[in-house]
Formats: C-alpha cells, structure tokens, sequence
C-alpha cells in the first residue's frame, strides 16, 4: 500500500501552519461540533494521569511500554502508518483505545474536559458539542457517575470560568451490539441535561448505520438530535451516508460526522443539501486517506452545492495535534479556502448547531460584529 500524500508533504504542512498563524482565523469566534473528548488527551496529560493512578503507558500494536514523556509524545506521529480498513491494527484505534485506560476517576475526567475546554477558549472557540464513548469506559469497570459526573463539571466550570458553552453527544460504538448501546443510552439518562445528541462512532466496517435503528428511534421520541459518522474510503460509505440521511430515526438525522464522500454521488449530495443536513468535517483526519486533490475537490464540491458545514478537529490529540484553527488553516493553505469562506463555516455551524435559540443569536452577534471590523479593514467582502 502507498500513501495518498507523502508524510514529508503533511509535515512540511503542519510547519507551515504553526510559522504562520492566520490572524483571521484567530480572531474570528469559532463553533466546534465534531471532537471526541477521549481524543483531546495530549501525552502530557495522559503521562500525568498515568503517574496519579499508578498505570503503565502501553501500546499493543507497537509491543512497547513508555516509561517517559518523551517516549510517549514519539508514538503520537499517527499521520504516518497506513490507513487500516476492516480486519487489522489500526494505529489510530491502538492510541486512541490505550490511551484512554489512564481515565479512572471522576476527577479525571473533569480535568480532560477542563484542559480541553482551556484549550479551545485559547483558541476563541466559543460554542462547542463534544462526542462522549461512555461504552469504552464501563467495559473498563468505570463508572458511568465517574464519567459523566466527571464531564459535566468541567461543562459548568467552562460556563462560568470561561464564558464557553458547551454540551455533549452520546455516542455509541458501533463494532459493539445494538442491546449494548441501548443499555447505555438508558443508564446516560439522568444526565439528559447535558446531553443534546446521539452519534455512532468507532470502527464501522460493515457496520452499517441501520444496525442502531431502534435506538435512534428511541432517542428521537426522546427530544436528542442525531448523526452518526461515516468514515472517509470506507466500505459501503455511500450507503451509509445514504441511511444516515434518509432513514436513521425515522427520516434521517440532523448532521452527518464526516460524510465527505457524498461528493462523489450526485444524488447524496442533492439530498443532503434538500433536507437540510448539516455536515462536520475535519480535515486532518483524512489526509491519511485521501489524495490532496480528492480531499479538497470534495470539500469543495459540498461547498459550492450549499451544505451547510462545521470544520472540526475530530481526535485532535491523536492528529498530530491539529485543533480547530489548524483545520480551518489547512484549507486556507491548500484547499483554497478564503477569509469569506472560513466566515460562512462558522455562520453554518451556529446554524447546524444544537444550542438553544438565545445561545444561537449571542453566537451570531459575536460572529457579526467581528466580522464588520474585518469588513472595515478589507479583510472581508
């Protein structure tokens, strides 16, 4: 197998971005609708909760055990293996899974949300929906109180600490039965308040999205908005675009978690842009599956069609730490994105987004007014 883009490409990229912050893209107020709070643990934080619980730092796949930081942080170059579909060790899912066995306690799960929530302020983010893989934490004997109780701390603190809204989706993993993602749903009940959605997520080889029909039919009785993800070259990925749009909770979902390969069927994305689906999409997380030229022609094509689009960061720490603002940077840099176009993925994403209606206006106004400074200055159209 060979790389879509050579690593010495993604790297030269990456070193472009850090030596030259857009000042646009950080001074515009930015929503974030697609991160998985398990993604956000950067190596320094897991080294730390390592060392609080007393727990090795292992890698199946890499047959190794770190016993320092710097050992660590150098098997976070995850932009390098091959991508895996289907049967085998996928890096990606070999860090991400491991990594998340150093979450214990409530209190640490409080502080990977505060950190991340930190972050993302650093970055102007002001709005955000955070995925949470409940099922990857109680089938390691976690409480769901620990998890949960833990998360929705930090969401209040973020509140009144930070001025940053913020709240979670329930998602499911889909390499897991149907009876154990309605369990789950069921015992993430009583924290409804902090909760606005249900995803899918996790390895979805030949695991189509209808497999979780009922429990999207549950959910949206319930009042929760829905999506699923649909992984970039994946089998089956135009079907299950399809399902999610069309069938999923009845008559299709609200938002599609990546999805970007409804560009290649002229049919999906007619009807994601008739239904008024709304699209997550993250960038660094396809540059390990697709070519430069299919990546960006994709994003452009659901651009041009009139999709409304969030831009996100999906598991930024285990994208070789490309957040929110490098993603939008990515497209500046390569897929001809201008000042105007980073303006209407955050209009879209106030639009796409599952806030309340006073929050949503708030949102458009900060958007707004900064925008109009811009517009004195050139900046913008």
């Amino acid at each position: 197998m060979t790389r879509p883009i050579p690593y010495p490409t993604l790297q030269a990229w990456k070193s472009t971005i850090r030596s030259n912050p857009d000042p646009f893209i950080t001074s515009i107020p930015k929503i974030e609708l697609h991160v998985h709070i398990e993604g956000t643990l950067t190596p320094q934080l897991r080294f730390d909760l390592s060392r609080r619980n007393n727990l090795p730092l292992t890698s199946a796949r890499l047959s190794k055990t770190f016993t320092t930081l710097p050992d660590l942080e150098s098997a976070y170059n995850l932009l390098e293996p091959i991508s895996i579909k289907g049967s085998g060790v996928s890096a990606f899912f070999d860090a991400y899974y491991s990594g998340m066995d150093v979450l214990r306690t409530e209190e640490d799960f409080f502080d990977l949300a505060w950190a991340y929530f930190e972050r993302v302020r650093g970055l102007n983010v002001r709005y955000c929906e955070v995925f949470v893989d409940l099922q990857a934490h109680t089938r390691r004997g976690v409480s769901v109180q620990a998890v949960l109780g833990g998360l929705g701390r930090a969401r209040e603190e973020a509140w009144e600490k930070l001025n940053l809204k913020a709240n979670y989706i329930l998602s499911f993993l889909r390499d897991l039965t149907p009876d154990s993602a309605m369990e789950h749903y069921e015992l993430a009940l009583p924290y409804r308040e902090m909760l606005v959605g249900i995803g899918l997520d996790s390895n979805e080889y030949d695991r189509p999205p209808l497999l979780f029909k009922e429990l999207y039919a549950r959910a949206r009785s319930d009042g929760f908005k829905l999506t699923a993800h649909c992984d970039v070259t994946q089998k089956n990925t135009h079907e299950h675009i399809r399902q999610v749009v069309e069938e999923l909770g009845g008559n299709g979902a609200e938002r599609v978690d990546h999805g970007l390969d409804a560009a290649e069927k002229g049919e999906l994305v007619k009807g994601i842009k008739e239904r008024g689906v709304g699209m997550a999409l993250c960038p660094w997380a396809y540059v390990r599956h697709h070519t430069e030229t299919n990546l960006f022609s994709h994003m452009r094509t659901l651009m041009d069609a009139g999709i409304k689009i969030c831009i996100s960061s999906d598991s930024p720490a285990y994208v070789e730490s490309n957040w929110v603002t490098d993603n939008l940077a990515l497209l500046k840099l390569r897929g001809g994105f201008t000042n105007e176009d980073v303006v209407r993925v955050q209009r879209d994403a106030v639009d796409m987004c599952w806030a309340d209606e006073e929050t949503k206006e708030k949102l458009r106004g900060e958007i707004e007014t900064i925008v109009e400074g811009m517009r004195k200055k050139g900046e913008v159209v």
